[in-house]
């Protein structure tokens, strides 16, 4: 089976920019002696009071649990207190219309995902912001691969085991979708595979993740933090991990090239983003800060514990592969006759 090459503008691959962003870590904007130095006096002596990290899903979501850590990380090195505050539902545009109505000061800071920050404006004919022009990119915080699971009693041992089933039975098999991206995520993986099946909504992640359990759905994308321990204990069993190569915390799980799907390289990322309107100086303070977490050992040995990676990109490569994610979403629909909301 085989992929495309995911080759986006100015010559970056999706592989390359997910492999080796955890390695660009911006430092090169912590060491430019005039990021700081050409400051307003308001941006060198940001924060001043508390900060607000929005989020677009419930807690206990991958995104809310990155936000909290990070949040915990922008705490210690700024003295000042982070609020996280959940604003769940509308497919993101809560929480999106809040920072964007808020004072663009820099005290509000939206911690996003692939969802709000790329996905939505390549799946909605029209939504009520555009990640592009209505943000100014911070950095990448996290991103890991997903997870396809199937219920631990299931007759599906491999992803030839599920597509062998799918075309025998067009159209009969059923998956669990916990967002849009998800759904994007394994209309992916079914193209490679040659197969068609119904997407069932959830609510999230965890919840797509649990139907995959119960056996409710015949198999499930579901982000690779919540599903390891899952997998680990043996209440799920996964088939693919979607990463160049397996995780350490799952051994025995193929990734994508061995199972079969090379270039499946369907990652999860949460990203830190601030109003457009923001003054410069401020955003550049805010970017530096974000990457000077790189050398926060508690954020460190966090995610080393997890199946996710801390990826403090910078903005500018930020920018690059939003644009590009929301090219690939869109040619992907088309791909696979799904039409625009």
């Amino acid at each position: 089976m085989t992929s495309d090459k995911n080759v986006g503008a100015g010559g970056y691959t999706r592989r390359s920019l997910l492999k080796h962003g955890t390695l660009a870590l911006g430092m090169a904007a912590l060491g430019s002696p005039g990021l700081l130095s050409a400051a307003a006096p308001a941006a060198a002596s940001y924060p001043t009071r508390a900060v607000r990290f929005v989020i677009p899903f419930p807690a206990g979501t991958g995104t809310d649990a990155t936000a909290r850590i990070f949040a915990r990380a922008f705490s210690e090195a700024t003295g000042q207190s982070v609020v996280v505050e959940n604003k769940p539902g509308g497919n993101g545009f809560i929480a999106v219309q809040d920072v964007l109505n808020s004072a663009a000061d820099g005290y509000t800071i939206f911690i996003g995902s692939n969802s709000t920050l790329a996905t939505n404006a390549a799946v909605f004919k029209r939504i009520p912001y555009d990640p592009l022009k209505d943000f100014a990119p911070i950095s990448f915080l996290i991103q890991g691969p997903c997870l396809v699971v199937v219920a631990k009693d299931s007759p599906f041992h491999s992803l030839q085991d599920l597509a062998a089933a799918a075309k025998a039975r067009p159209g009969k098999l059923n998956y669990g979708s916990g967002s849009i991206s998800y759904q994007l995520n394994t209309e992916w993986l079914n193209q490679l595979l040659g197969i068609k099946a119904e997407p069932i909504p959830y609510k999230g992640a965890n919840e797509a993740l649990l139907a995959a359990i119960s056996g409710e759905v015949d198999y499930a994308v579901v982000d690779g933090t919540s599903g390891t321990p899952q997998v680990q204990s043996g209440q799920v069993r996964a088939l693919v991990y979607s990463g160049d190569a397996r995780s350490r915390l799952l051994p025995d799980v193929p990734a994508s090239a061995q199972a079969g799907i090379d270039g499946y390289l369907a990652y999860n990322w949460v990203a830190a983003a601030v109003s457009a309107r923001t003054p410069p100086e401020i955003t550049a303070r805010i970017q530096a800060i974000f990457q000077s977490l790189s050398s926060n050992a508690a954020l460190r040995d966090y995610y080393a514990s997890q199946a996710s990676t801390v990826s403090l990109t910078g903005p500018e490569e930020m920018r690059r592969f939003q644009e590009e994610e929301i090219v690939r979403w869109r040619d992907l629909m088309q791909k696979v006759g799904l039409e625009p909301q």
